[in-house]
């Protein structure tokens, strides 16, 4: 009798397990094929798309991005117009170089944060913070929506005679101010000039906070950078080529400062007409080293900056 029902107590047991685990494997395949499960872990990126001639392209939808991470394909579920506010950092070389195309420097200036801030005295919807770079980042504007208040830090940048830019520096200060205020929408944008670059940092430690703050960072170059002169040198032109490729940012190079305006208006025209643009990853311990993203059509290209992620609980 023993034996017997030691026998029966096993094979209730074994069925008991048999069921369980049936139970756990058509779950996960229910999951699997639910639309919930292919968007359980969805994640969103900053995109602009431009034409041939530099334009923004309206109106597009899912069907006009390809997103990848690690060169995996993944699924884009909805494209809407990103209107998330921006908090954006203007990193201005001031330093003896960029004396004669302070005017001029001024007046793109001007014109930029009319546009992405404020068009009168009132508040704004994205919030700007000006930085000279001679000798020292120096903040001229600290975060405001106020346009009266950065046109005031635009009329204060002057030339420093017998300085040099500290760019590298600038970028480190501003990444860390960005990821300070936990900004959701960061945006770098730097003007420089082919002046020396007095910043005492590898490459790699300017890249390293910038990627950590989130943020797109743009360059405009006014005159021929002479890299490779030093070894500063050669830092800023690593930072300034894969500090605007890897983040969804652009780099611009200008002989005169006279393209300065139009360059910041193409700029600024980009960043407002930018996309949100949400795809589903499938869950995973172990983050995507790349990710990246294109235009399904040819004759665009398509720049994206990853959307930071959010704790639990903050909006």
């Amino acid at each position: 009798m023993t034996l017997s029902k030691t026998g029966t107590y096993t094979q209730i047991m074994f069925d008991r397990r048999l069921w369980a685990t049936a139970m756990t494997a058509a779950a996960l395949v229910a999951l699997s094929l639910s639309p919930l499960g292919a968007q359980s872990n969805p994640r969103s990126m900053y995109v602009s798309v431009l034409n041939e001639a530099g334009a923004p392209v309206p109106n597009l939808g899912p069907a006009d991005f390809i997103i990848r991470e690690d060169n995996v394909v993944r699924e884009v579920l909805r494209v809407a117009p990103a209107t998330d506010p921006m908090q954006i950092v203007l990193l201005v070389d001031n330093s003896q170089a960029a004396r004669p195309y302070i005017i001029d420097i001024r007046n793109a200036l001007q014109e930029f944060v009319t546009t992405m801030g404020a068009p009168s005295d009132a508040s704004g919807r994205n919030e700007l913070a000006i930085i000279a770079l001679a000798d020292r980042p120096t903040t001229l504007t600290d975060f405001t929506f106020s346009r009266a208040q950065l046109l005031k830090g635009i009329d204060r940048i002057f030339s420093q005679s017998q300085s040099g830019s500290l760019l590298l520096e600038g970028i480190i200060d501003a990444s860390k101010a960005l990821k300070k205020r936990d900004a959701r929408r960061p945006v770098i944008v730097a003007i420089a000039t082919e002046g020396p670059e007095l910043s005492d940092r590898y490459y790699d430690l300017v890249l390293a906070p910038l990627k950590d703050s989130g943020a797109a960072f743009h360059a405009i170059v006014v005159g021929s950078l002479r890299e490779g002169v030093s070894d500063a040198a050669r830092d800023r032109g690593v930072v300034l080529d894969r500090g605007t490729s890897e983040t969804g940012g652009r780099r611009d190079n200008v002989l005169s400062s006279m393209s300065l305006q139009p360059k910041l208006k193409e700029l600024a025209d980009e960043l407002t007409h930018q996309y949100r643009v949400t795809y589903s990853r499938p869950q995973s311990l172990i983050p995507p080293e790349r990710v990246t993203v294109a235009a399904a059509r040819p004759g665009m290209t398509a720049r994206g900056t990853q959307v930071r992620e959010r704790p639990q609980g903050k909006p």
